[in-house]
């Protein structure tokens, strides 16, 4: 069998829409994976004639023009979890009530809001969440006292949290106490740490767009599904993704 038929496993569970690679590792180490009825080992490769099986469900092969795929942005409201596990009250899943199996890019705090990706395509959500690529990500945020230039001037330039330095971004006022911010990282409560740091609190924050996504009219607990142009756009922007972050 040509090597070009093959695809290591846990890239194939991924493709399925199961969950991400790094999921799909746990799920090979603790033998809840079998091919053709034989537990593997991480870093076997699947072929097309292969029988893959998760707690003993057959899972298939993503089509090649990935036609079968969901892609969707949703305006997340406060209050609702970015997990997809259903024990959790007010999961961003039970709040979708997709029909397919979907699970979101990335994180959203649950006090924040705004736009957040959910797809079935498990291989664009590794590429997207790659460190390297620096997509951006833009936020309304609305703080407890009025902007400073000096607060301007630090945000913009980097804060220490989390034993790093923020990146360079850009930061505008938009009003007394509210500014607008573009992330190319997605450090754990970024936003909120960077402004602690500085001395401020932040009281509303909200994301407006990732990459050429942008929240457009949909209010809060809406989704739609990507077009065609954007879903291209996005496939294109993340084709060179090599190697991935650590998951946030």
């Amino acid at each position: 069998m040509s090597e070009q038929t093959l695809k290591r496993l846990n890239k194939y569970i991924s493709d399925t829409g199961l969950c991400s690679r790094r999921e799909a590792d746990k799920l090979i180490e603790q033998n809840r994976v079998t091919i053709n009825g034989k537990i593997p080992e991480l870093g076997t490769k699947v072929g097309p004639n292969d029988t893959v099986e998760v707690d003993k469900k057959r899972i298939g092969a993503v089509a090649k023009d990935k036609s079968d795929r969901v892609y969707l942005v949703y305006n997340k409201p406060i209050g609702i979890t970015c997990t997809t596990e259903h024990h959790v009250k007010g999961n961003i899943i039970d709040a979708i009530g997709h029909k397919e199996r979907i699970f979101p890019v990335g994180r959203l705090d649950k006090p924040s809001e705004g736009l957040i990706i959910l797809t079935s395509d498990g291989d664009i959500v590794n590429k997207i969440l790659r460190a390297e690529n620096a997509h951006d990500k833009e936020y309304e945020v609305t703080v407890d006292q009025p902007v400073s230039e000096r607060f301007l001037t630090k945000m913009s330039r980097g804060v220490p949290i989390l034993g790093t330095v923020t990146k360079p971004c850009t930061v505008k006022q938009t009003g007394r106490n509210k500014f607008t911010i573009i992330l190319t990282q997605g450090l754990n409560r970024q936003i909120r740490r960077m402004c602690e740091f500085l001395g401020y609190e932040v009281t509303k924050l909200k994301r407006t767009r990732i990459m050429h996504l942008a929240l457009s009219n949909l209010r809060p607990g809406q989704w739609r599904e990507l077009t065609t142009r954007e879903l291209a756009t996005l496939n294109n922007a993340v084709k060179h993704s090599t190697k991935t972050s650590q998951e946030k």
